[in-house]
């Protein structure tokens, strides 16, 4: 049975000086999954925010959050984050000291998790951890900024972690992040992916409803 296309618009894209509105628009939008994008200067060169904004967010929406983490050591801070009100934690697995121990961190929160790999990263290094995830993230641009073009190569990579996942029996999803919109969707959805990530596409669109629903239906 194919599984449902889900909408998880990054908040990046949002009005800073009113979240709050950016958040709750997302609902009435049509949106499954409020996308958070973590930044710390260190792993990326941009910073955005950290717990408390997620913390502050967390009563403009009954959505789900799902808290992508592009910060170093990020065992340092995933509970915290799943305490802050996040309901999915992802992280990279390069950035963290021992990725298999983060992963746990977070399930013992009740929390679910899943790592997440830039376009230069080895999957096969971290193949093992999949048995311990509760989806996989595929970056199609390199994480850091908001508003790049997708990366066409990236949706190879959709299609070999697609592959792992089915020849080991597990059935999550794969995420994909990164300059999709109306344009491209369709091909990131061939691909196997069945979470996207828009960022842009929505909140810069005229009819953001139109939009969300148009990626929905994306098959």
């Amino acid at each position: 049975m194919d599984r449902e296309i889900l909408i998880a618009p990054s908040i990046l894209s949002g009005d800073f000086a009113d979240m709050g509105n950016s958040v709750r628009d997302l609902e009435k939008w049509g949106g499954d999954i409020v996308h958070l994008d973590v930044m710390d200067g260190v792993y990326v060169k941009n910073i955005t925010f950290g717990m408390p904004m997620v913390a502050a967010l967390r009563k403009y929406t009954a959505l789900p959050f799902d808290a992508h983490l592009m910060i170093t050591e990020p065992e340092n801070y995933v509970e915290a984050f799943c305490d802050a009100g996040a309901d999915i934690v992802t992280f990279h697995p390069e950035a963290s000291k021992d990725p298999a121990h983060t992963l746990s961190l977070i399930k013992a929160k009740g929390k679910k998790c899943g790592v997440v790999f830039n376009p230069d990263v080895d999957i096969d290094r971290y193949a093992s951890l999949f048995s311990e995830c509760d989806m996989v993230v595929i970056m199609t641009v390199y994480a850091g900024r908001g508003g790049q073009k997708l990366i066409p190569e990236c949706l190879d990579r959709i299609r070999y972690v697609k592959t792992l996942l089915d020849k080991s029996g597990r059935d999550i999803p794969v995420e994909a992040d990164g300059g999709i919109g109306e344009s491209n969707a369709r091909d990131v959805v061939a691909a196997g992916a069945t979470i996207l990530v828009a960022g842009s596409s929505v909140y810069k669109s005229s009819d953001p409803t139109k939009t969300i629903g148009i990626l929905k239906e994306t098959k």
